[in-house]
């Protein structure tokens, strides 16, 4: 795909995303979630919920393989440190490896940011508690991290067998934690998909930069 197109595609996605926000915060806004906390798109979210229910151990699950993305990242941040050590200047790391460095800390301001600029709380209380639930903060750490380190993998891996084998199992794992994360019940519908757009967006801003 040209870089014009990826550049075009993912402002796109982030107005997409900008647009589903505010719609959510407008449209179908019941008390529906514990507490009497309110979500838009009620009726389709209360569907999806009951359908799929709440299951604590998937929630667990997907929760702890979340840590892979954070090893994922924190691997990079060696990998440039290392660079940064050998070569003296900072500069002198390379480029996609940067901007993974920068990527990363705009992902954690973008979950910061919805930390406290509260769209919907999670459908269930966690240890007691309504936690932020918009955007699924699993969901965007995987979907921005794992396909942003496939980028970078693809280009270092030479030997094509394990070039497709990691980009299976990556690809595999990305797939079982969306899915894991919206049939475990623990975020509501339109949360799984707003961290969607808005990830799908940041990996193709990312692409667009690393692109030569």
């Amino acid at each position: 795909m040209k870089k014009s197109k990826i550049g075009v595609i993912s402002l796109i996605f982030v107005f997409l995303f900008i647009l589903w926000t505010i719609l959510i915060a407008i449209i179908d806004v019941n008390a529906i979630g514990p507490n009497g906390s309110k979500v838009g798109f009620s009726v389709l979210n209360k569907f999806v919920h009951n359908f799929f229910g709440v299951n604590y151990a998937l929630y667990i699950i997907t929760d702890w393989l979340g840590l892979i993305p954070v090893a994922v990242c924190l691997g990079f941040a060696f990998l440039g440190a290392i660079q940064w050590i050998k070569r003296k200047r900072i500069l002198k790391v390379d480029k996609d490896i940067l901007l993974l460095g920068v990527f990363y800390i705009v992902v954690f301001g973008v979950y910061m940011l919805f930390e406290y600029l509260v769209i919907n709380y999670r459908p269930v209380l966690i240890n007691g508690y309504l936690e932020a639930s918009y955007p699924s903060s699993t969901t965007m750490l995987t979907i921005c991290v794992m396909p942003t380190a496939l980028i970078t993998l693809n280009k270092r891996i030479k030997n094509k067998i394990i070039k497709n084998t990691v980009n299976y199992i990556i690809w595999a794992f990305i797939v079982f934690m969306v899915v894991g994360r919206l049939i475990s019940g623990v975020h509501w519908f339109t949360d799984i998909i707003g961290g969607l757009i808005l990830s799908i967006g940041l990996v193709l801003v990312y692409s667009y930069l690393v692109k030569e």
